[in-house]
Parts: C-alpha cells; sequence; structure tokens
C-alpha cells in the first residue's frame, strides 16, 4: 500500500456514517497495484454541514473528486452548478469532479453499476417487471437505468410517498410508454425487486418487504454493503431467487467512476483482483 505523502491526490468520499463504506477497500488496493499516488478517503460529514463542505472541499489543491453516498446524493442536485442527462432523471448524483471553468459537475453512477451487475449474471432487464422500494439517491438511479435498459413496467414504494411521485413522474416525461406504478410493495408478480432502502444495516432492521410474495427464480438485487448477505438476501435465496449483492454493484460502477476522473481505466474483473472488502 502507498504512503499517503504530500503528493497524493485524494478522491474524498463523503456520507454518514462511514462504517459501512467499502469503496476504499476497492479503488485503493488498485491504485497501489499499479503504482498510483492515490487515495479514497473516508470523510463522515453530516446533512447540516454537508452544503458547506462540498464546495470548500475543492478549494484544495489535491484533490481530484468526490464519490457521494447516503445520504447526501439527492441533496448534491442542487449542490453542483451542471448535472449530466443520467443525474437529471434520477435526481441523484453520486459523483462530483471540478471542471477547468471551475465548476463543479456531478453525474450518478448507481444505476449503470447495478443493470451492467446483472447483465453480468445473465440477467438482461429488458421486458421485465421491476418493483424498486426506496425512491431516494440509489433507487431513483436504479430506476432511471432500468427503464433506459428497456423494462416494461416498474413499480416504486417509499415510505415518503411524494419522493415516489416526483421520480415517477420524471420516468414518464423521458419514458412515456414505460408503465409506472407508485405506491405498492407487493413483490409477487414481479421479474426484478431490488432494496434501495438503508434496511439491513443496522441490526434488527425490518425486511424491506413480504419475502414470501416473491417469486422463486425472480433476481433479488441489494444497495446495502454493511455485510456480504443481508438478511433480505439471504431471505430471497431461500425462496430459490437470483440475487445481487451490493458490492457486486459496486465493482460494475467504479469503471465509470474512474473515467469521470480522467483516471486510468480498469475493468470490474481487474478491480475484484486486487481488492481487499472486509465486513
Amino acid at each position: 500500500m502507498l504512503m499517503i505523502s504530500g503528493h497524493t491526490r485524494l478522491i474524498a468520499h463523503l456520507g454518514f456514517p462511514t462504517e459501512s463504506f467499502k469503496a476504499p477497500m476497492i479503488y485503493n488496493p488498485w491504485f497501489a497495484a499499479n503504482g498510483l499516488d492515490i487515495n479514497v478517503m473516508p470523510m463522515g460529514v453530516k446533512p447540516e454541514a454537508y452544503p458547506e463542505l462540498l464546495r470548500s472541499l475543492f478549494r484544495t489543491t489535491n484533490v481530484i473528486g468526490a464519490l457521494i453516498t447516503m445520504p447526501h446524493k439527492v441533496a448534491t442536485t442542487a449542490l453542483v452548478d451542471s448535472l449530466s442527462p443520467t443525474a437529471q432523471i434520477a435526481g441523484a448524483c453520486n459523483a462530483v469532479r471540478l471542471n477547468k471553468a471551475g465548476e463543479l459537475e456531478g453525474d450518478m453512477f448507481d444505476g449503470e453499476g447495478f443493470v451492467r451487475g446483472m447483465l453480468q449474471k445473465g440477467q438482461p432487464a429488458q421486458g421485465k417487471r421491476a418493483l424498486v422500494v426506496g425512491s431516494g439517491g440509489v433507487g431513483s438511479a436504479i430506476s432511471a437505468s432500468l427503464a433506459a435498459a428497456g423494462v416494461t413496467a416498474l413499480t416504486l414504494f417509499d415510505t415518503r410517498r411524494e419522493s415516489g411521485e416526483a421520480l415517477a413522474q420524471r420516468l414518464r416525461k423521458h419514458y412515456p410508454t414505460l408503465q409506472v406504478t407508485v405506491g405498492e410493495r407487493d413483490p409477487q408478480g414481479h421479474d426484478i425487486v431490488v432494496n434501495a432502502t438503508p434496511l439491513g444495516m443496522q441490526p434488527g432492521d425490518p425486511l424491506p418487504l413480504d419475502v414470501s410474495r416473491l417469486t422463486p427464480g425472480c433476481f433479488v438485487g441489494e444497495v446495502v454493503m454493511k455485510s456480504a448477505v443481508t438478511p433480505f438476501l439471504q431471505a430471497a435465496r431461500e425462496r430459490g431467487c437470483v440475487t445481487q449483492q451490493g458490492v457486486d454493484m459496486l465493482f460494475e460502477m467504479i469503471p465509470a467512476y474512474l473515467a469521470f476522473f480522467g483516471l486510468p481505466a480498469a475493468t470490474a474483473e481487474e478491480l475484484r483482483q486486487t481488492a481487499e472488502i472486509r465486513y
């Protein structure tokens, strides 16, 4: 592992709490193995302090960019100067960089990582019916990418119904033929089911939906990375479902992050070979 020095360039990993962060365990070993003096640095920041911190961070001279995670992905959209079309549709942002004009640019790669992970498992989204529980930053991004990948119907559920309704409006604007339903979380009849909530991060958390209603053989995805196999994924496996761990999405989206930050390319498989994931 390379030592951090005055020459080291940093990528800030911003969120709260930081204990479940897995990205540094993937990026940093790969940087070291390839002789790159770059380090992903977790930085815990609560929502009330986040707006001031984000712009101040880019006044430093050795920060390449920022990875944004819960609970800041939605708030970031109002704090940058420009957003990619993907981030606009998702209403969320998980990557920020400073351009040559001194402006903050935001993009969103969660959904791309999730869909690429599905394809790696031989599970294309085209023509399928999907349920996404959680319409925050990551849920919105996954929903947008599933729509782009060709799902025919999308059911959205969030405990804050207004979040689901707002996401549905954005999706209908860009995908007018997509059937979008809001307010239901019964997984029966869905080919793809996604937990895009924080449920599973803490011991004793309830499951995000009634797993007894999962259709055996359907694809069940998770975004929580607190453990390799969350209680939700374990229950889905017991129902005979095909599953995707939260960290799988992360491996698949990192190549897009590297390109966004102007860094050398890596494949998801190359990143897996050097990663040092711990739970």
